[in-house]
């Protein structure tokens, strides 16, 4: 089970951000998650979101470069060591992680990590295995 993630693309200047959000609250959008990489020319804002297509939509329209990806959303533990189990099945399958955030969602004692690996499908497959609830966009997107 995979979901999709809004990459948007920014320019390092003030008020960019700003910009992004307001456009999605516009349209009722609701930010599940996120998370910024910026080097000193730009950065790269992930997001999950209410609705993932229309985000992209609304966004290219206003003048941003978008990119949809397939991610992983899993539940773990909220605890020393819940996340670490969790990659450990990732890295004994020989599977690269290209990057992960992590926030604390609605559920008690959980965490809800977005991971990107090398091998999206075979990733959430072998998470499933090993009994980790692995969400689908249903439940992502309601985070």
């Amino acid at each position: 089970m995979l979901i999709k993630q809004v990459s948007v693309f920014l320019e390092n200047k003030r008020g960019r951000i700003e910009k992004v959000t307001k456009c999605l609250a516009d349209e009722g959008i609701n930010i599940r998650a996120l998370s910024i990489a910026d080097t000193t020319d730009f950065g790269i804002l992930r997001m999950i979101l209410s609705d993932p297509d229309q985000a992209g939509s609304v966004l290219r329209e206003n003048g941003f470069t978008v990119t949809i990806t397939d991610v992983i959303a899993l539940t773990v533990d909220d605890q020393p060591g819940g996340l670490s189990r969790a990659l450990s099945i990732i890295g004994k399958n020989n599977i690269g992680i290209e990057y992960i955030y992590a926030f604390i969602g609605k559920s008690q004692g959980k965490a809800q990590v977005v991971l990107r690996t090398e091998t999206p499908e075979t990733s959430a497959k072998l998470l499933q295995e090993a009994g980790y609830e692995v969400l689908d966009s249903i439940h992502a997107y309601a985070m």
